[in-house]
Formats: structure tokens, C-alpha cells, sequence
């Protein structure tokens, strides 16, 4: 059965309603792209076109995973806050120059709610 990106987003939505420290989820890569699962249910898709590849990339970056070979799957428990921007990433349309600057800072501000970043400058 087909994953219908509206209601998927629909249920990340009350998921994120929820803040909490750690939320499992899992990335799955198909040939029709790739799709984030919490559990068995879809938090959001992007599609196997160039942007849609592209979005997956730096959907995982915010994760802090790689995106898995066709038929793979990786797996993590993220933070709310995290898991809201890499959720943002996969709705961008990297076509567009404005979302270029919008996804920089969702990756550092995922960066920095993950703990990337081990120093703090002041």
C-alpha cells in the first residue's frame, strides 16, 4: 500500500505535539525513496527524483545517520527538536535558492540538539 506523505506528516505532527528527549525512529530507503518511520507508521517520504534524493540526503545528516543502500534501513533515537527540523528538510524544494539558506540553519540548529558540536564558541 502506497504511503501518503499528507497523512504521514498528519501523524508526525501529534508525534511532535509530544516533546520528549528521545524518540525511536528508522530511515528506509525503497526504490520509490526514502520514508521515516516512528514504530510502523510514516512520518514523512521523499520521492526517488534528484530532489527527492537530495532532501533524503540531509534528512539523515540531521539525524545524524547516512542514508541506507536500497532496501537497507538505519535506525536512532532523536530528540524532538531534531526530529521537527529533519522533518522540515524533506518538505524543502531545494530547487529554490531561499530553501538553500532555510536548510542550512535546520542542519545546524539539528546539529546543535543532537550535541554535534563539542565546542561552543562565545
Amino acid at each position: 500500500m502506497a504511503i501518503s506523505r499528507t497523512r504521514a506528516q498528519d501523524y508526525a505532527e501529534s508525534l511532535l505535539n509530544r516533546p520528549r528527549g528521545e524518540t525511536p525512529v528508522t530511515l528506509r530507503r525503497f526504490r520509490s525513496g526514502c520514508t521515516l518511520f516512528h514504530g510502523r507508521r510514516a512520518l514523512t517520504k521523499t520521492h526517488a527524483s534528484g530532489v527527492g534524493e537530495l532532501q533524503a540526503e540531509f534528512m539523515a545528516q540531521a539525524l545524524g545517520l547516512e542514508v541506507p543502500a536500497v532496501g537497507g534501513a538505519v535506525s536512532t533515537r532523536i530528540a524532538t527538536g531534531a526530529l521537527y527540523r529533519a522533518i522540515a528538510i524533506s518538505s524543502l524544494d531545494l530547487r529554490r535558492p531561499e530553501a538553500r539558506v532555510l536548510l542550512g540553519e535546520l542542519l545546524t540548529t539539528a546539529a546543535m540538539q543532537r550535541g554535534g558540536f563539542e565546542t561552543v564558541d562565545v
